[in-house]
């Protein structure tokens, strides 16, 4: 009849199997992703468990209490007993990941506690610095970069020099003169992180301003190139001021180096936190780290890295996803 309208049944079979075909690439993407971080926190494992075995000393040392302790020959090999030392090292390997695959990340040797509540303890101190880090680092690489590019010739230079002390001073350096400058000589902060806000300032800037200098120097690089490119020269034709070129067209550009860069990013934040929260006196995963490789505590090291492995790869997978969406020709892709 005239009016009515009738559905092709080839056209809904096209619609029906259209719609998993569009989320077939997502599919492979998070498989690509999973497999890379199955493989990624496999390979710190087994990198921990080589390592640690070639420093020298008694793990059981480290389970009595250190090589202080004066344990007995006979202590020492009960807790080898117990802690399955005694047994071939392919197949205290093999137990390792048996206990990894189902989430047992086993007891810390030295705390006698299980790794998993040291890791939550631990956690949120190191996260809140490394994220607080990584925001004044992204906040000052961009001023630097909006410097560069509106300010011409003149402020890209003085943007580079900027960048380049910054991304050079080492962590404890920098450290060590803040804490002589603000808390010695001016008194305006506190000397060590007291659970306070005053007591985050100066951390969060030790961990951030050698990033916001690398990452200032290859966003800087970006917004340049932009600015020279065609599409920058046609927004000029058709009237628009700098500012609007800068901020509208060749921002998003700069920014990509720096979302590309994100894990590379966290984990120098992760190790830079080792020195800024000895220096600090700031309980994290950093000072846990570092005195678990002195006292030989496998689990609590093996928990330290897999836990900053896994978080590397997070980030690594939502740096792509922000690529993605700054950027419609890796969309398209």
């Amino acid at each position: 009849m005239a009016g009515q309208t009738t559905s092709d049944p080839t056209q809904t079979r096209r619609s029906s199997r259209g719609a998993p075909t569009a989320w077939r690439p997502v599919g492979v993407w998070l498989a690509r992703r999973a497999a890379s971080a199955v493989f990624v926190l496999w390979a710190v494992a087994t990198l921990i468990f080589v390592a640690i075995r070639l420093i020298p000393g008694d793990p059981a040392e480290a389970i009595m209490g250190g090589p202080g302790s004066q344990a007995s020959a006979e202590a020492l090999e009960s807790a080898r007993v117990d802690y399955g030392l005694d047994r071939p090292v392919g197949v205290q390997y093999l137990t390792l990941l048996g206990h990894l695959a189902t989430g047992n990340l086993g007891t810390s040797y030295s705390l006698k506690i299980p790794v998993s509540e040291v890791l939550a303890a631990q956690l949120p101190g190191t996260l809140g610095l490394a994220v607080g880090a990584w925001i004044l680092a992204w906040v000052v690489a961009l001023g630097l970069a909006l410097y560069s590019g509106l300010g011409g010739r003149g402020a890209s230079a003085v943007g580079s020099a900027l960048e380049i002390a910054a991304a050079s001073v080492p962590h404890f350096w920098l450290g060590s003169v803040l804490v002589l400058l603000f808390s010695s000589a001016w008194r305006w902060l506190p000397p060590v992180s007291n659970g306070t806000v005053a007591g985050l300032v100066m951390p969060i800037v030790t961990l951030a301003l050698p990033l916001a200098g690398f990452l200032g120097q290859v966003m800087r690089e970006s917004m340049v190139t932009a600015l020279n490119s065609p599409f920058a020269l046609s927004a000029r034709a058709r009237g628009e001021s700098e500012a609007g070129v800068v901020l509208r067209h060749a921002l998003r550009h700069a920014a990509l180096p720096g979302v590309a860069l994100s894990g590379w990013a966290l984990g120098s934040l992760v190790s830079g936190a080792v020195v800024v929260e000895s220096i600090f006196a700031r309980p994290g995963l950093g000072r846990t780290l570092l005195e678990a490789v002195t006292l030989r505590d496998v689990p609590l090291v093996t928990g330290v890295a897999l836990v900053s492995a896994l978080a590397y790869v997070v980030v690594m997978a939502l740096s792509d996803l922000a690529e993605r969406l700054i950027d419609p020709r890796i969309r398209g892709r």
